[in-house]
């Protein structure tokens, strides 16, 4: 019998369950908000659980800006925050602080890793220049030919889709709804403003509207009346394990090869990238380029056992900023997407300023450099 369609009326609906949507439900529930959050397939089922869950603020961003105090912020919530999960759902996200040594692998790398380093200490004194026999002191598998690297004791990682499903286990206890299985079709309006969504399952009601969709969200801001450049990139990664640890800390390449060491023995290694593509098949060709890439950094990885290889799907956007804000001209609606390789890290402090936002009291330092009409895309 087909499932009756019933119109329901929330205070806010979130669409997307993925680690943003999740994180900006908790943050919106515990305050007190009537929430659902839609997912077309189930939680944490795209980007949010393909992703390494590095939390490299200061590794991969590499000049002051908005995106670069934003991580900031977002990466310094993580010790509280993991407690504070642990505490209310049981979960733990595996948060790790070990640090993160970004490698060179020439001196002309070097020269410009170094300049970084001088950089990044205006925020982190601790972060230093370790020479090549500093690397191998503290990681001793790294490849003898790497010239040095940037030591960032306070970058760490997590366990991505544990921390998603985290974040959708407090945000129930706080009262939010999941809808699984549903897909959002368009927007009710009544004057210009959102006032609920039409879904596979009916049509649902609400005050607000926030659009989490990662690099699914374009379509249905096209639908508003903005084209929002948000595009996806693929990414594949693989992992190993071996009998005694290979690796305590977290490698990262500039080259775009890393290494992520988990808790159960796992090693994470991506990531390819391949422009505008939402097919996420695992490719011969992408991951023999990554096993290569792994073997000259980590030689020793090539006696560890094979685990597992997959690919998800990065939201990137024309400038690479993310877009966080309420849309221009359609009041109640909201956009959180386009944070690329940084949507784990960015988690916590989007669910925060997207809440504050909603609550009529914005960030508006940072929700300026990230409004959706920054570019003037406007359709009709």
């Amino acid at each position: 019998m087909e499932m009756e369609k019933l119109t329901r009326t929330f205070d806010v609906v979130v669409i997307g369950g993925g680690i943003n949507g999740s994180s900006i439900a908790y943050q919106l529930s515990k305050r007190g908000r009537k929430v659902a959050i839609i997912e077309k397939k189930q939680l944490a089922c795209e980007a949010s659980s393909a992703a390494a869950g590095m939390l490299a603020a200061q590794a991969e961003i590499e000049q002051d800006g908005p995106l670069f105090q934003f991580a900031l912020k977002s990466q310094a919530m993580f010790p509280e925050l993991a407690n504070e999960l642990y505490e209310m759902t049981g979960i733990d996200i595996e948060f790790d602080q070990k640090g993160i040594i970004k490698i060179a692998e020439t001196d002309a790398i070097a020269e410009e890793v170094k300049k970084q380093v001088t950089f990044q200490q205006n925020w982190d004194p601790a972060i230093k220049w370790l020479d090549s026999h500093e690397c191998l002191e503290m990681e001793p598998s790294l490849s003898s030919n790497i010239v040095g690297g940037m030591y960032l004791p306070n970058d760490g990682h997590v366990m991505p889709a544990t921390l998603s499903k985290a974040f959708a286990k407090a945000a129930i206890h706080f009262g939010t709804e999941i809808l699984e299985n549903t897909e959002v079709l368009s927007f009710i309006y009544e004057r210009e403003r959102v006032i609920g969504v039409k879904t596979t399952s009916g049509d649902i009601h609400c005050h607000q509207v926030v659009l989490a969709t990662g690099a699914w969200s374009a379509q249905l801001m096209k639908d508003t009346g903005i084209d929002m450049p948000v595009y996806p990139v693929k990414g594949e990664c693989f992992s190993v394990k071996s009998d005694t640890p290979i690796l305590k800390r977290t490698i990262f390449s500039d080259k775009r090869c890393y290494f992520v060491p988990k808790r159960n023995g796992e090693i994470f290694i991506g990531a390819t990238q391949v422009e505008n593509t939402f097919d996420k098949k695992v490719t011969l060709g992408g991951i023999a380029s990554l096993v290569e890439r792994a073997i000259q950094l980590v030689p020793q990885i090539k006696d560890a056992k094979w685990e597992r290889a997959w690919a998800g799907v990065r939201p990137q956007t024309g400038d690479g900023l993310p877009y966080i804000g309420e849309h221009p001209f359609k009041k109640g609606l909201f956009i959180a997407a386009g944070h690329y390789r940084n949507g784990i890290l960015l988690s916590p402090v989007t669910g925060q300023l997207i809440a504050d936002l909603l609550e009529g009291h914005p960030d508006d330092t940072l929700l300026s450099a990230f409004r959706i009409d920054r570019n003037k895309q406007k359709v009709h």
